[in-house]
């Protein structure tokens, strides 16, 4: 982004960023006036699970505190990039934690702001209808609302100059996933100020610590950018498909008609398909192609990238039982995990305290009625025999009697306390000193900060270590950040090398002019070359490739194994393995 900023490519952002009492600390009740103690009295009579406390992870997920929603409002209405000569706010996305939490800011703005007419803000997520019409307003200058209150659609993927504002009024931990969410406010636009005055950078309020968080963790705690729940369950009903090709599933008729069940679910999911929609035109070519059922008799690897590419992200939820398209994904993870013959104990645990939550509500008639499956999911035989067809008949008789396990969902407040500003933190970099107490943080901060120091630099740089170097780092790990039983309790015997270039990652230039000679047309046809910057983009990430078994799994197996790909030149198969070798042995050995 720096490099698109600086060349003109894209305009930059600045920061305003606000924490208030009740977002950071939740709601208690001495803290509260009379008058609050009594409405907090009235709000939670008939909840015996609240007591005088209410945490701040509740806030906006199933508590929406009426001030706390007013005191964002204000600071964008107040602050936020104008156009039309100052008169009206510029286009904006408000980042919403969930749909309650979207519909209560957009009646609240209303509430507060009349005189801006009922169309200037609009709630943008799954459950609206005729919500492509919403977004092709919203990407239209002219047209209103201004202001998007956006559930995951907005999040990436949409392009909109005409943006100068965001709002993160919800929380968000893939590091990916922030930087795509920021890339919607970077479009160059011409004239949007005024004749002759183009959009010069763009705004960013954030009111969930975001920024303070990548501060400290510049990796997040997930990786990639996040799917949406109907574009995972998509994408892994096709690959049940790609798997259940292979000969030895199309010579039994019950595998057979499976599959072409599958495919006849994942043709209607694009046959129905809003063509209208100016996402859909912009895939129309495919959405016109995976229409026709024929195209899914055979899926190779150039068929499900497009599939993932342009058409699971378009593809709508099914049934509104959030719960029950949760389980069929976890069902689905297992079929997937059994056909590529994975370890599926993880999903196969979950499926298994599924049943076991369901077998103490047999007094619910719905429940009783299934009780022959769950206590078979229960036993032991059923795994040590397990497959695909018995997996999907368990999850067609359990996916609806999900929504009778101990709610997971909260009932809903709206409440009324008065919350305050704590601090207000404008312009500030995205990386900053931080007091951080736990070593392993401690250790991810320090080295995420001090890359220029020499040793951090070489290993950033796919440059080998000296035993200075070394003995540098053995210096600042184990005396000035902590001890080396604290390393050795954290990280065990990874070696110290090894587990800088895991935090730190490789610089991309680095791993380009390591890989350089295979990034030539002439020496690679395009599929191969993508292949390699896959794996450029997997070290720079990572580090390392610690097992090379890693290139036969995704993303990679999505373009084709190496085996496959270089079939008819294994030669410059090796080669590209010594590479990817010689890169992880200089963050190990010693020059």
């Amino acid at each position: 982004m720096d490099k698109a900023v600086e060349e003109g490519y894209l305009v930059d952002y600045t920061t305003i960023e606000v924490k208030t009492k009740i977002m950071e600390e939740g709601i208690h009740y001495d803290d509260l006036s009379e008058e609050e103690k009594d409405a907090f009295d009235e709000a939670f009579e008939d909840d015996e699970t609240i007591t005088d406390t209410v945490s701040s992870a509740a806030v906006n997920e199933w508590l929406f505190n009426n001030d706390t929603i007013d005191g964002v409002l204000k600071s964008l209405m107040e602050q936020g990039l104008k156009v039309v000569g100052g008169d009206k706010l510029g286009k904006t996305i408000l980042f919403a934690k969930n749909s309650n939490h979207a519909k209560a800011i957009v009646e609240r703005f209303n509430k507060r702001y009349p005189e801006s007419g009922t169309d200037f803000i609009k709630q943008i997520d799954y459950s609206i209808k005729y919500v492509d019409t919403l977004i092709d307003d919203f990407s239209t200058k002219e047209k209103m609302p201004q202001i998007a209150a956006s559930v995951d659609m907005l999040d990436t993927g949409i392009d909109i100059p005409e943006i100068l504002n965001l709002v993160f009024f919800k929380k968000v931990r893939s590091y990916s996933k922030f930087w795509q969410m920021i890339g919607r406010g970077t479009r160059l636009c011409s004239d949007l100020l005024g004749l002759g005055h183009d959009k010069e950078k763009f705004l960013i309020f954030d009111f969930c610590n975001n920024f303070e968080f990548f501060r400290a963790d510049s990796h997040g705690t997930e990786t990639g950018i996040q799917l949406s729940m109907s574009e995972k369950i998509y994408n892994s009903k096709m690959m049940i498909v790609r798997e259940l090709q292979e000969y030895k599933y199309q010579s039994e008729d019950e595998y057979i008609e499976y599959r072409n069940s599958l495919v006849d679910e994942l043709v209607n999911g694009v046959t129905t398909l809003n063509m209208d929609s100016f996402r859909v035109k912009n895939h129309l070519r495919y959405v016109e192609r995976y229409s026709e059922k024929e195209v899914w008799g055979s899926l190779e690897t150039v068929k499900v990238s497009e599939i993932k590419e342009h058409i699971s992200p378009l593809i709508m939820p099914i049934g509104t039982d959030e719960l029950a398209r949760r389980f069929d994904y976890l069902i689905y993870a297992l079929d997937l995990a059994l056909l590529q013959g994975k370890d599926i104990s993880n999903p196969a645990s979950g499926i298994i305290a599924t049943a076991e939550e369901l077998s103490k509500l047999y007094n619910i008639p719905q429940v009783k009625a299934e009780k022959y499956t769950i206590d078979k999911v229960m036993t032991e035989d059923f795994w040590t025999s397990i497959n695909i067809l018995e997996l999907d008949s368990a999850r067609e008789a359990l996916r609806d009697l999900i929504q009778y396990i101990e709610k997971k969902n909260q009932k809903l407040y709206f409440t009324d306390f008065t919350d305050e500003i704590l601090t207000v933190n404008e312009g500030s970099s995205l990386y900053h000193t931080n007091d951080l107490k736990n070593y392993r943080k401690k250790v991810e901060f320090y080295l995420k900060e001090h890359q220029e120091n020499i040793a951090v630099f070489k290993i950033r740089n796919n440059k080998k270590l000296s035993e200075g170097d070394l003995r540098e780092l053995e210096k600042i790990l184990w005396n000035e950040l902590g001890s080396k039983a604290d390393y050795k309790n954290e990280y065990g015997d990874t070696p110290i090398g090894k587990l800088i270039r895991k935090i730190v990652g490789v610089d991309r230039a680095a791993v380009n002019e390591a890989f350089s000679e295979f990034l030539s047309e002439e020496r690679l046809n395009s599929n191969q070359i993508k292949f390699v910057r896959l794996i450029i983009d997997y070290i720079v990430a990572n580090g390392n490739i610690d097992d090379n078994s890693l290139l036969m799994q995704e993303p990679f197996r999505s373009i084709g194994s190496i085996t496959i790909l270089f079939k008819d030149d294994m030669g410059t198969a090796k080669q590209i393995l010594n590479v990817v070798e010689e890169i992880k042995k200089n963050s190990e050995d010693i020059a």
